[in-house]
């Protein structure tokens, strides 16, 4: 499923989490809490690979859909075509009397090389900007990011004697086992994640992570690099607790049920991640949510549970981030980078910008 980037550090924090949070381990099996232990002092440790970075590919599933399901694809494709301010990265937010322009650039949170390469007018504008707003600041940074996800410990393990195996199957409980072991958890540790952090580690792919832990940076994570190099000032309009929150504010039935999807299509990672790069590539960003609406169709995933995810990741969020974002606009000068997602439709930041009387142009 689509969801924020999440590196090796959530593995790390994970861990830690399930060792520092006292009621679910008092209130859990002792092998739990012998398992979280082992899991905190042993995700940092092992490296998933000392190899080179490798170059991580998969198929389009885009283009799959189309030669499988003609009529599928049709209605992906209408879709992203009805769905407004899709087709571009970068756009230029203008107000009256003020002077200089400020710029909302969208991302993916992936470290493929064609991503991460700024076109020269994204360069130019991150050169230009008096402050860089990204959606949370420092992810690179593992021991940082692990200590901001202890602060929302509560919504990230269950905290009521329950596990895994209370919401999923013998056979669902096996696949996480096999997916969080890239990460070096034990699953009686892995037991005690609710749904949906699980379904973060389904997020990213084992290549991926192998270039993550290798050092190389996110789209994110570039773009905080070069304004911290040019000396401009950095911000989060978002903490690691907030994001957390937000996704730990889908009902468990939702979570459950994108969990079993992401499960359902855990052996297409690489596929899935080279889809959503190419729609980002070719600014055919109205597609990402319809390709993956039908996807969790295909999962048994209803309208309404998918709808749910949308609200937690992008259309609550999008409002905080516009309205911590107005102040820096309204100095003129700011560059802000967030998730490509949060752009587009009718609660997108595009929208959102224009609604409160800020002009906003299309750039590239």
């Amino acid at each position: 499923m689509l969801t924020p980037h999440m590196s090796r550090t959530l593995a790390i924090a994970v861990a830690a989490t399930v060792l520092s949070w006292s009621p679910a381990l008092a209130q859990a099996p002792a092998g739990h809490a012998q398992s979280a232990k082992a899991a905190a002092v042993t995700v940092g440790q092992v490296p998933l690979s000392k190899m080179p970075p490798p170059v991580c590919s998969g198929e389009d599933m885009l283009a799959e859909i189309a030669k499988t399901d003609p009529a599928g694809h049709a209605a992906i494709m209408a879709k992203a075509a009805a769905t407004e301010n899709a087709d571009a990265r970068l756009w230029k937010i203008e107000k009256p009397g003020v002077a200089t322009p400020s710029y909302l650039f969208g991302t993916i949170h992936m470290t493929d090389d064609r991503v991460v390469k700024l076109s020269p007018v994204v360069e130019a504008a991150l050169a230009k900007a008096k402050v860089v707003a990204v959606e949370v600041t420092g992810l690179g940074d593992a021991e940082r990011a692990t200590r901001a996800m202890l602060e929302a410990a509560d919504a990230m393990v269950f905290t009521d004697g329950r596990d895994l195996s209370k919401v999923l199957s013998a056979d669902e409980l096996a696949a996480v086992a096999e997916v969080t072991a890239v990460s070096g958890m034990p699953p009686d540790a892995v037991r005690l994640l609710k749904p949906w952090v699980v379904s973060m580690q389904l997020a990213t792919s084992v290549c991926e992570k192998i270039r993550v832990e290798a050092g190389v940076a996110v789209l994110d994570s570039k773009i905080e690099q070069v304004a911290q190099a040019k000396k401009i000032k950095v911000i989060g309009l978002e903490t690691v607790k907030e994001q957390v929150s937000a996704m730990s504010k889908m009902p468990e039935a939702d979570q459950v049920q994108h969990l079993r999807a992401g499960l359902k299509y855990r052996h297409r990672l690489d596929d899935s991640t080279a889809t959503l790069i190419k729609l980002y590539l070719d600014r055919n960003i109205g597609a990402a949510l319809p390709l993956q609406a039908y996807l969790a169709s295909k999962a048994n995933v209803g309208k309404v549970s998918f709808d749910s995810f949308e609200k937690a990741l992008l259309t609550d969020r999008n409002l905080r981030m516009r309205d911590r974002a107005k102040p820096l606009v309204d100095k003129g000068g700011a560059f802000i980078a967030v998730g490509a997602l949060h752009m587009p439709g009718k609660s997108g930041l595009v929208t959102l910008f224009r609604d409160a009387g800020y002009t906003v142009t299309r750039v590239e």
